[in-house]
This record gives structure tokens, sequence and C-alpha cells, in this order.
């Protein structure tokens, strides 16, 4: 438990800081906006490039591993998908937000530190498999239905779907880094030094200047009327997703590695992206900020416990 702590605290002191900063007005809030922008389309996509770049991924891949982690967010999108259309009545713009939100688990902030600090940094192969596909596949995923939902709405012909989706996709900055480091990746593509330098200052300030950017916003964005579907949002993303994948590892009979990785990866929080999302449409950003907050916090108790299930 004293583990959990000392890698969860960290993280909330600086979204509390953001938050501290917003509410007694010593930025304006389109300050905050900039540094979001700035973090979303800049820091975090180099943080994507740079880390997809460098992996060696060639004995990491395993279908069963993959099938595991993935079934369950697949599940979970689905549920907060159709839960938020049926059960709270939001509109399905609204919906594919919160859905993502149960989408995309915080698989790099908490998802490595906790499975590093728990069994050690040679235990970290099946993340890095993890990571590598997390962001295309749930901004895929996303992307493309938040688009079909839009183009539904506004009458467009669903033979116009592809090429709005593509469109939509290649304009995220998110994506671009993933897929240039994937490029680079596949190539064997060299820099130089200065410019991995360069590079390596601009993914120090990705996570910690979005952590604080998403303080700044959580004053704006604050549960008020929206708690019931905050809670569903965590009840997916902290139970549902790991139960699933915990229940398919077991008949894969995965390897004890790809087990813990999994589960643990499936058992965290929804990541700071489920509100770069919600925010990229400007659809149910409250839910999707507060999700990640209270979430976050829960996920102090709720992994201390999957982990105790874990060989």
């Amino acid at each position: 438990m004293q583990a959990l702590i000392d890698i969860i605290l960290p993280v909330f002191l600086v979204i509390g800081f953001g938050y501290l900063v917003a509410w007694r007005g010593l930025l304006a809030a389109s300050s905050i906006d900039g540094l979001m922008s700035f973090t979303q389309n800049v820091a975090i996509p180099c943080l994507l490039f740079r880390a997809i770049w460098t992996l060696d991924l060639g004995d990491s891949f395993s279908l069963p591993l993959l099938i595991s982690f993935y079934t369950g967010s697949l599940t979970c999108f689905t549920v907060g998908l159709f839960g938020a259309r049926y059960l709270f009545n939001r509109d399905w713009e609204d919906a594919v937000a919160i859905g993502f939100a149960c989408l995309f688990a915080n698989s790099v902030l908490l998802g490595l530190a906790i499975t590093e600090r728990a069994f050690g940094p040679d235990s970290l192969s099946a993340n890095y498999a993890i990571i590598a596909l997390h962001s295309p596949f749930c901004y895929g995923l996303g992307i493309t239905v938040m688009e079909f939902v839009r183009a539904r709405a506004s009458g467009q012909p669903n033979r116009n779907l592809p090429l709005i989706v593509a469109k939509a996709m290649f304009r995220n900055a998110l994506v671009i880094g993933i897929a240039l480091g994937a490029v680079f990746n596949l190539l064997n593509v060299t820099l130089p030094v200065p410019f991995t330098d360069a590079l390596d200052m601009m993914v120090r300030t990705a996570l910690p200047a979005a952590l604080f950017a998403l303080g700044g916003v959580l004053y704006r964005y604050r549960p008020e009327g929206d708690i019931r579907i905050i809670l569903f949002v965590c009840a997916i993303s902290l139970i549902l997703h790991p139960s699933i994948t915990w229940t398919l590892g077991t008949a894969f009979d995965l390897d004890d590695s790809a087990f813990r990785s999994a589960v643990i990866t499936a058992a965290m929080a929804p990541g700071v992206n489920c509100y770069v999302f919600a925010n990229i449409y400007g659809r149910a950003r409250r839910v999707a900020a507060s999700s990640v907050l209270l979430a976050s916090a829960l996920s102090v108790v709720t992994a201390w416990l999957w982990l105790g299930t874990l060989p």
C-alpha cells in the first residue's frame, strides 16, 4: 500500500496545484486552456513518438495477451457508450466521450509505475506491448464512433464516413505522433544527438504539464449533478475491465508476467487522454475530468486489491 501511495500521491499533488492556481485566479482560464492545448498538440505527441520509436517490440507481442486486455477495453467502451445514452439520457456525442473515458486506462503514468514497483523493471515487456497499441486502438475506435455519430446527425451519407474518419485521425496530433514513431521504429531511423536531446526535453514536460492543466480545468468542471455517471465510469474502469482481463488471462493461461501486466494495466483509472478526447470534441468534459480524478483516488484501494489476486 505504501508503494501505491508513493506512486499516486505525486500525481495528485500536481493536479491539486493546478486546481489551486485556478481557484485562486493565479492563471487565467485562457492560460490553462493554452497549456492543455500545448500538451495535447505538442508535448504528448512527442512523448508517444519517442516511446514507440525506441520500443523493442519483437518478442513482446502475444495474441492472447492483447485479446485479454483489449476485449475488456472494447466491452467497457460499449457498456459506457450505451449506459450513458440509455441509463443517463446523454446525447450520442456525450455518450461517445463517456464511453472513451471507460475505454482509456492510464497505462503509462500509473500502469507502468505500479507494475515496476510491484514486480521489478524486468517485468514490463507485456506492458510495452499493450502501450504500443493503446493510443491507436482507443483513438481509432473513439474517433470512428464519434465521427459516425456526427455524420448521422448532420445527414451525411455513410459512404463518406471512411474519409471523414481518416481526416479526423490524421489531424489528431496524438495519432500523428504514434504513426511517425512506428515508421521510425520499423525503418530503424536514427537522429542526431542534439535532436534527440531536444525531444527528450519536450517529453519531460508532457505529463506534468498535462496533469497541472487537468487540475486547472477540474476547477471549472466540478462534478455538480454528474456524480452518478462519474461513479458509473469509475466502476467500469476499476472493476469491469480488470475482471474481464483477469478472466480471459486465466482462460488463456497467460504466463505470470504477462498476466500481471495485463490485469494491473486494466485496473488503472482513466488516463489524462480521456479529458483530451473530450476536450477535442467539446463533449462531456466535466464527466471526463472528474472521472480521472475520482477514479485515480479510488485506484489506491482497488489496485491494491487487484494486486492481491495476482500470482
